[in-house]
């Protein structure tokens, strides 16, 4: 496993060897284990996938807030993803800063978000889909976004926005609420 170690605290990109032969591949996505070793949370409540049919689709960003924040390790199945973070823990000394990662199917690539650090992507390619390991139930009552396109935050997507959620479009600028 290889590890990138992003500017904010707690959000690491794993790597694993994608073993090819004359049947195909075989890949390891996530080992709970690894996640422990790096002291990052490796439970899992659940599991879930977001499939998106048009390049440029807006998902995010998203957080849990207190009592029932929320760990979440993803990557990416099929076409390819700018994985963008947004850290909104008030403590944080990269409080507000942002970074991104490009994630794509095959590329052995996984993104793990610590609580506090809102979540979302924008889709590089039709047809793009994630699995995502959640590490609590949600909780409606304690579900936050942020705006994507806040302009004291900054996000450079890289193309334009073709489709995005009701709820995300008129999400809540900077500061978040907690």
């Amino acid at each position: 496993m290889r590890t990138e170690h992003l500017p904010l605290a707690g959000v690491v990109v794993l790597g694993y060897d994608i073993a090819t032969d004359e049947r195909g591949s075989f890949r390891r996505n996530v080992d709970l284990l690894d996640l422990a070793a790096l002291g990052l949370d490796p439970r899992v409540s659940q599991v879930s996938t977001a499939t998106n049919d048009v390049a440029g689709t807006v998902r995010g960003m998203h957080f849990q807030v207190s009592p029932h924040e929320e760990s979440k390790t993803l990557w990416c199945t099929h076409g390819s993803v700018l994985d963008v973070l947004v850290d909104v823990r008030p403590g944080s000394s990269t409080y507000g800063s942002w970074c991104s990662v490009t994630l794509a199917a095959g590329d052995g690539k996984a993104v793990h978000v610590p609580p506090g650090v809102a979540h979302g992507y924008q889709t590089l390619e039709d047809d793009t889909a994630l699995v995502y390991l959640i590490s609590s139930p949600h909780h409606p009552e304690s579900a936050r976004s942020l705006r994507w396109s806040d302009p004291t935050v900054g996000i450079e997507w890289p193309l334009a926005v073709t489709r995005i959620s009701d709820r995300d479009r008129e999400a809540p600028p900077w500061p978040p609420a907690h």
